[in-house]
């Protein structure tokens, strides 16, 4: 049988930069996930017998499978550029993909296994990532990245109360309700450092073209902080199990904020340009999740899970694929995507958000828009693999030899055509 040695094996294309193989994974189970969840809703089809049942198998794999590997595989690559600090070596990425395959193989066997080996497996990944990445993250003076660091720190607090609560019998699902909120935090985190240069880029674009823009584009930090701040309390009350109608407040003063957060983005018809609308969609699905939340525990007609959905499927997922069209392609020697099946992609997570939603309404055909719901993001992810995978796992275009950006305008160009 032939044997890879370790340099071979690290000599991989995948393995070039540390986002290739986690956004890799995190495509694969966004479609996999999906799929056994729509056969288990509309067919019966057994999913792995984890503690907590389907529904907590169907939560924790959203968020601590999917965008815990999306969230690894963006701070790996934007913690050094964002430090000015050398980028990670192969053998990073390598770790990172390792643990988080033995963390999705020992959750799905923790029937057969018990729930020690997923416990260990999960919070040695989340774990992982602010201890290695805490010396940079705190060492700017200006303290401009402590706000990945509290995220980072939060994510792995969430995976270790999860399991406690496994470990000793209690069921868990208080801790994914927290981890939606911290994965809320983090994207409003990174999407302050990605907007600036996406929206600005088409406010240069509309100047270049000969049209009057009058200011740029800032991401103002108060803003920013009472988002953060709101969306951090109402997760703490609602951990905490405080009265509906309180948490519900909490919910609506999340949405506001968010909304407010929103005034920042009016900057004309730049705004229409296909990156920057996408991100400024991400923002508008967050606040309606929000509100959504604080109408059903005010008033309770509607369930929770309509807000819940909005976020995950919504914030998380069309946030999730701006990164791995950016992020994925700029740092993988390529340029940004100019063709239709990124609006298609971004379009159709945007109505399998609102359509979960919606299927909780009353007198809606729930069975039918749920379905419809996931093969929206079943389809959605299925085009970011067709496009998205061959990039990742081929060398870089411009003889690049790690995560920076397109080297030459020729490779650049390039780029459009894969």
């Amino acid at each position: 049988m032939l044997k890879l040695s370790s340099r071979q094996l690290t000599d991989w294309p995948v393995l070039l930069c540390s986002f290739r193989p986690l956004f890799l994974v995190t495509v694969l189970l966004a479609m996999l996930g999906i799929t056994l969840w729509l056969g288990f809703l509309g067919l019966g089809t057994p999913l792995p017998p984890v503690p907590g049942g389907p529904l907590v198998w169907h939560a924790h794999e959203l968020l601590l499978g999917f965008g815990l590997a999306a969230v690894a595989g963006f701070v790996l690559t934007a913690v050094p550029e964002f430090t000015a600090t050398a980028p990670f070596g192969r053998r990073v990425g390598l770790t990172f993909v390792s643990l988080w395959l033995a963390a999705r193989l020992t959750f799905w066997l923790s029937g057969p296994l018990g729930p020690w080996p997923a416990a260990l497996c999960n919070l040695g990944f989340a774990l992982a990532l602010p201890l290695l990445l805490t010396p940079r993250l705190l060492g700017d003076p200006l303290r401009r990245q402590w706000g990945f660091f509290g995220g980072l720190s939060a994510l792995a607090l969430v995976t270790a109360g999860f399991y406690f609560d496994v470990l000793r019998g209690v069921y868990p699902m208080r801790w994914l309700h927290a981890g939606i909120g911290v994965l809320m935090v983090l994207i409003v985190v990174a999407m302050s450092r990605i907007s600036m240069r996406i929206v600005n880029d088409a406010i240069e674009a509309r100047r270049n073209a000969g049209h009057e823009v009058d200011e740029d584009y800032r991401a103002r930090p108060p803003r920013r902080n009472l988002a953060i701040f709101c969306i951090a309390l109402f997760s703490l009350g609602e951990w905490l199990a405080l009265p509906g109608a309180l948490n519900g407040w909490l919910a609506l003063a999340a949405a506001a904020a968010v909304f407010n957060l929103l005034n920042d983005w009016h900057v004309g018809r730049a705004l229409l340009e296909r990156w920057a609308l996408m991100l400024y969609s991400v923002y508008w699905l967050m606040a309606l999740g929000y509100a959504a939340l604080g109408v059903a525990l005010l008033f309770g007609e509607i369930s929770t899970s309509a807000g819940r959905h909005l976020l995950t499927v919504g914030a998380m997922g069309v946030s999730i694929l701006a990164v791995l069209c950016i992020a994925g392609r700029t740092h993988s020697g390529y340029a940004l995507d100019t063709r239709r099946w990124v609006p298609v992609a971004t379009l159709s997570l945007v109505l399998a958000a609102l359509l979960r939603a919606g299927s909780g309404l009353p007198g809606m055909p729930a069975q039918a828009m749920i379905l419809l719901a996931g093969l929206g993001w079943l389809g959605a992810f299925i085009l970011a693999c067709r496009y998205l995978g061959p990039v990742w796992l081929r060398p870089r275009p411009d003889g690049g030899l790690g995560c920076e950006e397109p080297l030459d305008e020729h490779a650049t160009g390039s780029g459009c055509r894969t």
